[in-house]
């Protein structure tokens, strides 16, 4: 008789049903696994056979085959090493059979017959429910990013013998009632009050914000470039619950989730040695990358052209598509990466660029360290802002400047007129228009067409460069509350692309 329990695996950040189906029969003692398994899962064989003997049970001397189906789907990871213990404990009649009918498992297991806490337990959970799963067991360490999945029973599990217990008696512990994560920032919180000056800059940030645009941010050494980024979590919308399942199930693949699930935004900011695989996501089966860690949130690169040319370039698919694709043997996996990108530059290579009282780079020398900057790359950036060293008044001034709690709620007064305005599309902010919707979401008048028409022979833009203006436009219209986009709209917005055209 086969035995068959449901457990999962992990395929780019979404999880795939996997059956582990167990056969004892008689014939020379062994203990085969099939169905196109890694080295990790490989190995399960001795770890689940040492915790079952360590726990105090006993599998008899036969010939032991499981498969893991479906056979033509690559298994990785250390998932499978609890459904293979109760598969081959339910064969020898150890586990009641009707006690693990719709009913999913995953963890790994160590020798003494503990559960140890494995990476991507939340979308597997998630898909469990979808697949009509009545209790998902997984091991205790998993349990506070499992407080997003709601409709399913969690069952934390600390060892074999525990989950054996409850199996034979059939009184399965209650799942654990995770409290909600609290609205607080946490330690990493930077606010813009704290921000001295840089009355432009802030401004530029409330416009990325608002409409989910791209900035980039050129100044010298020790201006504020670093700390305007790190603020910008604090001025955007909090994480949607559905957004919040995103984030989660990337950090859970990644195994970041450890301290719980956030309402903030998420704030990555690589160092410019990082590696392509780093950035985009790599190995034999890929794991998310800084890319799509940032997503929903904020990808900072600081000192942007001291990272590599392939570096750079890998932007273009995610600033375009929202998303990254990476192609492997055994097929292709597509991870999302829509993202805040923020990037910040020193003029030059010294830093001090047009003061020639500390700069003595050449023209040649600037030209070229801010050439490192693709054309393509800066086509897609919306904003460019000019970060001016801050002055001894404004350094020494006691005057608070506003709180990202105000900026905040302005910014959310514009997000909310953009979701009135996309209800009916998959548009959710005005970053997102493509050039099919630019004439129904942006229309322009008479005037505001004429602005338009000298920025664009004047500065010689692009489709793409035009339409992010007027995408910009949007958006400084929509933190006015204005329903059209005005002239004065159009040229605040030209200014943030004339910077480096």
């Amino acid at each position: 008789m086969v035995t068959s329990v449901n457990s999962a695996t992990i395929y780019g950040i979404e999880a795939c049903v996997v059956t582990v189906e167990t056969d004892i029969s008689d014939g020379l003692p062994s203990f085969d696994m099939v169905g196109l398994l890694s080295s990790e899962v490989r190995e399960a064989r001795e770890r689940v056979r040492t915790a079952i003997k360590n726990s105090g049970f006993v599998i008899p001397p036969k010939r032991i085959t499981i498969n893991l189906a479906p056979g033509d789907l690559r298994k990785s990871g250390t998932y499978f090493d609890l459904p293979i213990a109760v598969s081959i404990l339910a064969s020898i009649g150890i586990i009641p059979q009707n006690m693990i009918k719709d009913y999913m498992f995953v963890g790994e297991l160590g020798l003494d017959g503990h559960v140890v806490r494995v990476n991507g337990v939340l979308p597997i959970v998630l898909k469990a429910m979808d697949e009509g799963m009545k209790k998902c067991f997984v091991p205790s360490g998993n349990i506070t990013e499992c407080s997003l999945a709601k409709g399913i029973d969690i069952i934390p599990v600390d060892n074999l013998n525990e989950l054996v217990g409850q199996m034979v008696s059939g009184e399965l512990n209650s799942g654990i009632s995770v409290p909600e994560v609290a609205m607080s920032y946490g330690d990493d919180y930077y606010d813009f009050s704290n921000v001295k000056g840089q009355v432009a800059a802030k401004r530029a940030a409330e416009i990325t914000a608002a409409g989910m645009h791209n900035m980039l941010m050129i100044g010298t050494p020790g201006s504020g470039k670093t700390m305007i980024a790190k603020c910008m979590p604090s001025i955007m919308p909090l994480l949607s619950d559905e957004e919040r399942i995103e984030v989660a199930k990337i950090y859970s693949v990644a195994g970041l989730n450890d301290g719980g699930i956030s309402v903030m935004r998420p704030f990555r900011s690589p160092h410019h040695t990082a590696t392509v695989a780093s950035l985009a996501g790599g190995g034999l089966n890929p794991n998310p990358g800084e890319f799509t860690l940032a997503h929903r949130g904020v990808l900072f690169l600081d000192e942007l052209p001291e990272f590599s040319g392939r570096a750079i370039e890998l932007l273009r698919q995610p600033l375009e598509d929202r998303v990254i694709s990476i192609s492997r043997m055994g097929g292709k996996y597509v991870f999302p990466s829509d993202f805040i990108f923020l990037g910040a530059s020193n003029p030059c290579k010294c830093g001090y660029y047009p003061d020639r009282n500390k700069c003595k780079c050449t023209e040649y020398d600037v030209n070229k360290y801010m050439g490192k900057i693709s054309g393509p790359i800066m086509d897609r950036i919306d904003l460019c802002v000019g970060i001016e060293p801050v002055t001894y008044e404004e350094i020494n001034s006691n005057e608070k400047g506003e709180s990202s709690e105000i900026i905040r709620k302005r910014v959310e007064r514009a997000v909310c007129f953009q979701k009135e305005r996309f209800k009916d599309t998959s548009i959710s902010f005005n970053s997102q228009i493509d050039g099919r919707h630019i004439e129904e979401f942006c229309p322009l008048g008479k005037e505001e067409r004429k602005v338009m028409e000298y920025a664009f022979s004047k500065l010689d833009l692009s489709v793409r460069s035009y339409n992010k203006i007027i995408k910009v436009a949007r958006t400084i219209a929509d933190l006015e509350e204005q329903k059209d986009i005005g002239k004065k709209h159009l040229i605040e917005a030209i200014n943030y692309r004339s910077r480096y055209v």
